[in-house]
């Protein structure tokens, strides 16, 4: 059970009536990476900084918490740590004296979440390897995530990565590296974990414990489905109302070949509203997947061929982020959308 949470305790990536990642010790998949750290430790080579990649939701931050709490408990050994144990304790309510975690949270009495990680904060955080740690062993600054970090806060942690002090570690995690400083990436040992696997994901969400409520067999299944290997994305699919925007996206694009623009415009009113942004990346996801279907379908024809939807996704793209960027309305960027995919396959249709 995730522990309880002040009103205004709120974390970047929180998700409702689940524990974050450090407050659970549980991990699914990702062996051969926790196996990289284990082998590395063993033979006294554990790299200063390590850079966690990989897509949102499939565990990056769970996996550094469990290699923080290892360390921190046993330095000697990295044994796993129960829950009940006095680290896993410290570590879920970040009250280790040798651990600090760079995260984008509210501060009490703040109405919003920050939209970057501040130098400031990097600067206090950095504060615990350059004093005396409040127990002997590794002093650990984990950042969740590094593309939270805005330019003068990568360089303050830059510096500290350049010249690192004993038995210091970082674990970075990193959604997209590549946006990096090719300077913070060269100084890691990349770890790139790759999506879980359906059963995986169904796995994990199928573990959470109440308050959440537990889904079905069927929709579970579904939603494991559409998560891309994402827990994250998973949980977002069990939302009837987003459940809903998915399956009415999908039967609209599986009759391209005669659009029912009826059903259409009311698809595009329902993601128009001033609420609807999940349901809109909902229904933006959808379309991604029957494109990349399609493309991989059609991929022994002619490239000319392949060209017009490859163009639709673009313009789509293009026209999504201006209507997000200027609070456009977001009806004709569907109602476009459908017009430009029914074109691009009735042209590749007729073609064939």
């Amino acid at each position: 059970m995730p522990p309880e949470r002040a009103p205004d305790d709120a974390e970047a990536g929180d998700l409702a009536d689940l524990p974050r990642p450090r407050e659970h010790t549980r991990l699914v998949g990702h062996a051969a990476a926790e196996a990289a750290f284990a082998q590395a430790h063993a033979a006294g080579r554990l790299h200063h900084a390590w850079l966690i990649a990989g897509p949102p939701g499939i565990g990056k931050a769970t996996l550094a918490y469990r290699v923080a709490r290892r360390l921190l408990a046993d330095p000697a050994g990295f044994s796993d740590v129960p829950p009940e144990h006095p680290t896993a304790r410290k570590v879920a309510a970040l009250s280790h004296p040798n651990l600090v975690a760079l995260r984008r949270h509210r501060a009490p009495g703040a109405k919003t979440l920050p939209t970057r990680i501040p130098v400031d904060a990097v600067r206090r955080a950095l504060d615990l390897f350059g004093s005396t740690a409040g127990t002997e062993g590794w002093r650990i600054c984990l950042v969740d995530s590094a593309e939270d970090l805005n330019a003068n806060s990568a360089n303050a942690l830059l510096k500290m990565l350049e010249e690192p002090p004993p038995r210091a570690l970082f674990l970075i995690v990193a959604h997209a590296p590549g946006r990096l400083l090719p300077t913070i990436r060269s100084r890691c040992r990349m770890l790139s974990l790759r999506p879980l696997a359906e059963a995986e994901v169904a796995e994990v969400v199928a573990g959470f414990s109440p308050p959440f409520p537990a889904p079905d067999a069927e929709t579970l299944a579904r939603a494991a489905a559409l998560s891309e290997g994402s827990v994250a994305r998973a949980v977002a699919m069990l939302d009837p109302g987003r459940a809903g925007i998915v399956a009415e996206t999908e039967t609209l694009l599986a009759r391209l070949d005669h659009p029912d623009w009826r059903r259409i415009l009311a698809l595009a009113e329902k993601l128009a509203g001033r609420d609807a942004e999940p349901l809109f990346e909902a229904a933006c996801e959808t379309v991604s997947r029957f494109v990349s279907a399609e493309l991989d379908a059609r991929r022994h024809e002619p490239p000319a061929r392949l060209a017009a939807l490859v163009e639709v996704c673009d313009k789509f793209a293009r026209a999504a982020r201006e209507a997000a960027i200027y609070n456009l309305d977001r009806r004709p960027v569907v109602l476009a959308l459908f017009t430009d995919l029914a074109g691009a396959i009735s042209a590749g249709t007729a073609r064939a």
